[in-house]
């Protein structure tokens, strides 16, 4: 890593970028040995905020009988309160750029109202039904506050407990073993439903790039949008339907030739690692299906043979490729 930065400094300085003063500046100040806890306190505030809520979760489920759901909800509601009351004071509103508050708490205290009203929100609607049978409308308004925190507080973890909430009311389950486990391969309606999920955060990013509102929220909805679409789509190329299978394979190389060229756009490792991982996937399930109408009966030891190659050569084409773009984006 020090290596990497010293040469990113010998080149600025090559090319002029900075001069002979400012990179003995920098030497000098590498030299130091100099390093910074920001992320490692960030983290600890994070796991702070989880394990406070988890302990709410758990005191509430131990103490139920002996509390009382009106005390607990009164006190969940003060915290709630509490939370916001801090935010509130201390934001600077709402901004369509990138804003920061000045202390890095409040930033997890906003994360940790918004976990609080969710849980507020799910154990009401559980003990006295307030949105009577309308079970959706219980997810529906945790996720419009999530949303609305997110882009007034400029909170990302916010955001991602908001499109996780947008999902669950559509039905579908984000998390990587629930979308592996989801009904998408039972029910088509469900697979329309995510690609359209999929589709209408790509549609969001490109609005938000033209108004420039929250741009750096960019790579969070195509992050969902990435693994919705195609989940889904991997989930159905399995399907035996001939139409179908073929109708998810094309959308699924649509959506991966989408995300490879945003991938360079915005230069993210993540999205070109996970683009190349499903684009993987399907093509293999692709050509297991093509290959499942030939008979290899006369040359299957000639295919035995090349099917190691093969996935040596995948392996090493995947490393070229994360390499040429590692490369290309350092330039």
């Amino acid at each position: 890593m020090a290596k990497s930065e010293e040469n990113a400094a010998q080149n600025l300085f090559e090319k002029n970028f900075i001069t002979h003063e400012q990179f003995d500046q920098i030497k000098e100040y590498r030299s130091l040995g100099i390093f910074s806890l920001n992320s490692e306190l960030k983290l600890f505030l994070y796991l702070s905020v989880l394990l406070f809520t988890s302990g709410i979760g758990v005191l509430i489920y131990k103490n139920i009988d002996t509390i009382g759901h009106i005390a607990i909800l009164s006190i969940l509601l003060l915290v709630i309160i509490a939370c916001f009351y801090f935010c509130f004071k201390n934001s600077k509103g709402f901004q369509k750029t990138e804003t920061t508050f000045e202390s890095p708490i409040l930033e997890y205290l906003v994360l940790a109202g918004n976990i609080l009203t969710c849980i507020f929100i799910g154990y009401l609607q559980f003990q006295y039904k307030p949105f009577g049978t309308h079970y959706g409308l219980a997810t529906l308004v945790p996720t419009i506050v999530s949303f609305f925190c997110a882009y007034y507080f400029d909170n990302k973890s916010v955001l991602t407990i908001a499109i996780t909430g947008l999902a669950a009311y559509i039905g579908l389950s984000v998390t990587p073993q629930d979308l592996l486990h989801n009904d998408l391969y039972l029910n088509q309606n469900l697979s329309y439903s995510a690609i359209m999920l999929g589709i209408l955060f790509v549609l969001w990013t490109i609005y938000s790039d033209k108004i420039s509102l929250k741009i750096h929220f960019k790579l969070i909805y195509l992050t969902f949008a990435l693994h919705i679409i195609s989940i889904a789509s991997i989930s159905n190329m399995v399907n035996e339907y001939y139409g179908l299978w073929l109708l998810f394979s094309a959308v699924l190389a649509g959506s991966s030739f989408y995300f490879y060229k945003v991938s360079h756009e915005i230069k993210s490792v993540s999205i070109f690692v996970f683009m190349i991982v499903y684009a993987y996937i399907g093509i293999n399930i692709f050509l297991f299906r093509i290959f499942e109408h030939i008979d290899f009966s006369d040359i299957w030891g000639l295919f035995v043979m090349i099917l190691p190659v093969y996935f040596i050569g995948s392996i090493v084409l995947f490393i070229k490729l994360i390499k040429n773009f590692n490369k290309e984006i350092a330039e």
